[in-house]
């Protein structure tokens, strides 16, 4: 009998010294505008989407310093410009009653930022850079670049989490195995700072797929454990059949799981073997 996926859900806060640190950023922001004016025209002049701004421009700087801006530096700077745009949209559309030409500012940078967004993407949608590719295939769904990504893929030339990431999700729909082999990859090589728990719940939608029950469970809690995510116990209970016992179990492993993770002892660990098929094992 097919079961459903536990539903979880996420609770995030924000952190105070996150403000603090945007301050100093800003403030970095500020300076390189005075230095480099050019970088900082078509933006905005008020303190609204200051973290936005801060990245795009703290970026701008580094395109500008760079002799030939590399693949990922453009695909980044992308990224943050798109970031910037729609947080600029929404601050457009705040009607400001004493001081009118603050709206007009927004508004103004707004439609620059579209402009400049679309001048950038239509730069570099022939390049073939593993990078921009997968951006074109992230925001286009653009099938010759999914190819690229892929391909690149396969001669293992991939090696950022991001872009593991996005793979991933392709093949857990048309080769499982290689889902779970992607990541063990990213479970063996990323840093526990670094490490994405929704990785877990992906790996548990594999196991689901291939109606593995008690690993959806162990991948779930495991989940659980790393986050502040919510789960229905009884939902995740019948995932095994309601077998109290073996729950203990599974929960036991789920916790050696996390400590494998932090250590950074995971390609050795129990979990690296249930991500190993016959299909992902090396000679």
């Amino acid at each position: 009998m097919k079961r459903n996926l536990v539903i979880i859900t996420s609770f995030s806060f924000i952190s105070g010294f996150l403000g603090l640190l945007g301050c100093e950023n800003d403030r970095n922001s500020d300076v390189i505008c005075k230095n480099n004016p050019e970088l900082c025209a078509d933006l905005h002049r008020d303190s609204w989407c200051r973290f936005e701004k801060g990245d795009l421009v703290r970026h701008r700087l580094v395109l500008k310093e760079a002799d030939t801006p590399s693949g990922k530096q453009l695909f980044q700077q992308l990224i943050y410009l798109e970031k910037y745009s729609n947080c600029i949209e929404l601050a457009a559309g705040v009607q400001h009653i004493l001081n009118p030409e603050r709206t007009q500012d927004r508004q103004r940078a707004y439609a620059v930022s579209t402009q400049t967004l679309s001048e950038l993407q239509e730069y570099t949608k022939d390049n073939p850079d593993i990078y921009l590719a997968y951006y074109r295939w992230l925001r286009f769904n653009d099938k010759p670049s999914q190819n690229l990504v892929i391909e690149a893929y396969q001669q293992g030339n991939v090696s950022d989490p991001q872009i593991l990431n996005q793979l991933v999700s392709y093949y857990v729909r048309v080769s499982p195995d290689e889902a779970k082999r992607i990541y063990l990859g990213l479970f063996s090589t990323t840093s526990f700072d670094n490490f994405n728990s929704d990785w877990l719940l992906g790996v548990a939608s594999v196991f689901q797929q291939q109606q593995h029950f008690e690993n959806v469970y162990l991948f779930t809690k495991a989940n659980t454990l790393l986050t502040e995510n919510q789960v229905n116990e009884e939902q995740l209970l019948s995932l095994i059949g309601g077998n109290h016992a073996l729950a203990k179990q599974l929960d036991q492993q789920a916790h050696t799981f996390i400590n494998d993770l932090k250590s950074g002892n995971f390609a050795n660990s129990a979990g690296a073997a249930l991500l190993l098929t016959p299909e992902n094992i090396k000679d």
